[in-house]
Parts: C-alpha cells; sequence; structure tokens
C-alpha cells in the first residue's frame, strides 16, 4: 500500500479498490445480462413454437397458426437484439436453430397434419410422409446454415427458403384455406406443405433482411415504411397481407427478374434499402 510523504498510509487506498472491484463487477454484471437477452427472446420463441404443437393436438389450428406466428416474429427480435448487443455466440447460434426445429419444423407439421387428418383411412399415410418431409428439411435447412460458414458469401441473400418464411406459407394457408384443408377430397392442399419444404433445402437464393431490420444498418426508413405497411394490413385485411406477403416471399425468386425493369421507377434510396 503507497505512502503518503509524512509516511502514513493512505487510508483511502483499500477503498478505491473496493469499488473499483464493484465497478468491475456491476460491469460484468451488466455485459451478461445484455449476452443472455437474446436467448430469452429465443426461449419465447421455443415456448411459442411447443405451445402451438399443444393447441395443434387440441384442434384449435387457428391458435396454433397465431403461436406460430408469434415465434417468427421472437426469432427477427431476438437475432437483431443480439447484433445490437454484440452477443452473437456460437451458442445463441446453437440455441436459435433448436428453437426453430420446434416451431418451423414440428409445429407447423403436427398443425398441417392435424388439418388434414380426420382419423385412420387410407389416406393417412400420406399425410405422414409429405408431414415427415417438412420436419426433415427444416432439420437439413438448419444444420446446413449452421456449418456453411463462407465469408466470400453475399449476406443479403439465403441459401434456401428460411424456415420462419416457411412456416409464414402454412399460417398464410390456414388462416385463408383453413376450412378447405380438412377433408379427403382435398389432396391438393398437401402442396403447400411440400412445396416450401422442398425449397427449403433447395439452392434457390432468398433476400435477407437482416440488413433492413438490423438496428444498426443505419437506414431506418425502409424498416419504418415496411412496419407502417405491415400494421394497417394486418388491422385492415390480416388474411389478404399474409397470404401477399408468405406466397409473395416464396415466390420471389420467380417474380424479382419479371418485375426488375420496374425498379428503376423506385427511387435509389429505397431501392438500395431493400435491394
Amino acid at each position: 500500500m503507497p505512502s503518503s510523504p509524512s509516511g502514513h498510509r493512505r487510508p483511502q487506498t483499500r477503498r478505491t479498490a473496493t469499488v473499483e472491484f464493484v465497478r468491475g463487477s456491476v460491469r460484468g454484471s451488466r455485459r451478461r445480462a445484455l449476452a443472455t437477452l437474446p436467448s430469452l427472446f429465443t426461449l419465447a420463441n421455443m415456448l411459442c413454437g411447443f405451445a402451438a404443437i399443444l393447441v395443434s393436438i387440441r384442434g384449435e389450428h387457428t391458435l396454433a397458426a397465431v403461436l406460430i406466428g408469434l415465434s417468427v416474429l421472437f426469432d427477427i427480435t431476438d437475432g437483431a437484439v443480439a447484433r445490437l448487443v454484440g452477443a452473437v455466440t456460437p451458442f445463441g447460434l446453437q440455441f436459435d436453430s433448436l428453437a426453430d426445429l420446434v416451431s418451423f419444423g414440428l409445429a407447423p407439421a403436427l398443425l398441417a397434419f392435424t388439418l388434414f387428418s380426420e382419423g385412420r383411412d387410407e389416406w393417412d399415410p400420406l399425410g405422414w410422409v409429405v408431414c415427415f418431409l417438412w420436419v426433415a428439411c427444416a432439420a437439413i435447412r438448419l444444420a446446413r446454415f449452421n456449418v456453411t460458414i463462407d465469408p466470400t458469401a453475399d449476406k443479403r441473400y439465403f441459401i434456401g427458403l428460411p424456415s420462419p418464411g416457411a412456416a409464414g406459407v402454412v399460417l398464410a394457408s390456414v388462416f385463408a384455406f383453413g376450412d378447405a384443408m380438412q377433408g379427403r377430397d382435398r389432396l391438393w392442399v398437401l402442396l403447400v406443405v411440400a412445396v416450401p419444404a422442398l425449397l427449403m433445402v433447395s439452392n434457390v437464393r432468398f433476400r435477407s433482411f437482416r440488413s433492413l431490420v438490423s438496428p444498426k444498418s443505419g437506414k431506418p426508413y425502409g424498416l419504418i415504411a415496411t412496419a407502417v405497411l405491415l400494421v394497417v394490413g394486418f388491422a385492415l385485411v390480416p388474411v389478404v397481407t399474409g397470404c401477399l406477403l408468405a406466397y409473395g416471399y416464396l415466390f420471389a425468386p420467380v417474380l424479382v427478374p419479371v418485375f426488375a425493369p420496374l425498379a428503376r421507377l423506385v427511387p435509389a434510396r429505397v431501392r438500395e434499402a431493400l435491394l
């Protein structure tokens, strides 16, 4: 302990060290709390997916679709929060994928099967196969995303349809065609499951909007405009808005090249934010 010129020890030194220790502990606790915050949103994502499975078994299909929709919101939020607080970790990546497998793998497959199946008959095995195809493709999609790390890849695009986007197709279809999805004479509705499932494991590129929703993007105008349009759309015409959003994203790889010439009419700032 340092001494004063008179030879007496400074009584403030130990107190100063204690204060610094407390401050360091507080900073460390704050960092740990911030690092935990994204995982709480991931846990909420998994909780909603698990609840959707339970209510699907009870036949409450609309409620199950709403819960999966909440899972999509929590999945978007946990990534944005992780990037905001600088808490992107290997644990968070793996935990997010496990939650996504529950919410966007098992939950939509079971929701679709409980709508399709009315009991044991000759068509049920077809429903088993198609719904298992969904689960398998979702698992492959998530595993491939985790192990594929290419620094040269274009971060603006996903390879294959993201599992939340695929789940959105099922949700929109449940709200728009829920009654039509029940019954043995409407087997075409299994395409609602099979087509997005196969696109999840395809090499088709789908636009990633992470840059648009990132808190650090520095381009809030696209995010604000999108949020306002979605809120107004879901408030006024929720079914139409959901179908346009889900099916528009599903067919975006085909529609974008067709309407690309029209992009020249869009202001450069808006085009840069969206593309």
